[in-house]
């Protein structure tokens, strides 16, 4: 039995110049696949430039090595604050997908979920101070203060603080936050039963949904499928 692995990616602007996310998809000889979504804090010329470095290098040792060395390793490129100390960061989700399945690794608040054919679940969970709050109970608007406050990026990325997660799933979903702060889970589910044979119209589906909030403001939004059939 043989596993046809087919990719979709997609990045949209937000309202504020020159686009923090980036992506890549690798795929191998062997047709093993890499990919990786960063998402860029702040934003700026030297942001916007470094984001698709991370992504490229996150994605290719991914397929090579794994999503833990794929984001440990686009950790290494931001690790020195350089000559100016005003070296870009970011966070960002990578995932191998092979014969065998997939695995993902991620820091900061990037997404993965899975589609299996009839439910959208979130595999990863966010390294952010508002998640961290909740544990101990706190009003949801206090908690929700901090979702903003990532505890994690790549500059500071290590092994013990890495995110990893296999994920049994046929489809596989990388988000940055600007589509899954901005696009509601029923909304990604009701994207998910229609798109989920066809990555690239599901990622510009994710893409296209995200809204921006009340005050005008809309993120970066970007977003790689991925999807396995066996033969």
């Amino acid at each position: 039995m043989t596993t046809t692995i087919t990719t979709g990616l997609a990045t949209r602007e937000g309202t504020v110049q020159d686009n923090a996310d980036a992506a890549r998809v690798y795929r191998m000889s062997t047709g093993t696949v890499g990919a990786a979504v960063i998402d860029g804090i702040g934003h700026g010329p030297r942001t916007s430039a470094t984001a698709p470095l991370l992504a490229e290098v996150a994605a290719r040792v991914t397929a090579h090595r794994g999503a833990l060395a794929g984001i440990l390793s686009a950790g290494l490129l931001i690790a020195d604050d350089g000559p100016d100390g005003e070296e870009a960061n970011a966070v960002g989700v990578a995932v191998l997908v092979d014969d065998a399945g997939a695995r993902a690794a991620w820091v900061g608040d990037c997404d993965a979920l899975g589609w299996d054919g009839s439910r959208l679940r979130r595999y990863s969970s966010p390294q952010v101070m508002g998640e961290w709050v909740r544990q101990y109970g706190p009003p949801v608007e206090i908690a929700a203060h901090y979702d903003d406050w990532v505890r994690v990026s790549l500059h500071s990325a290590t092994v013990a603080t890495t995110g990893e997660v296999d994920i049994p799933d046929p489809v596989v979903i990388l988000l940055s936050d600007g589509v899954h702060d901005q696009v509601a889970i029923s909304v990604m589910e009701d994207l998910a039963r229609e798109h989920h044979r066809d990555p690239q119209a599901f990622a510009n589906a994710l893409v296209a949904a995200a809204q921006a909030d009340e005050s005008g403001y809309r993120d970066d939004a970007t977003a790689i499928v991925i999807r396995s059939t066996r033969n």
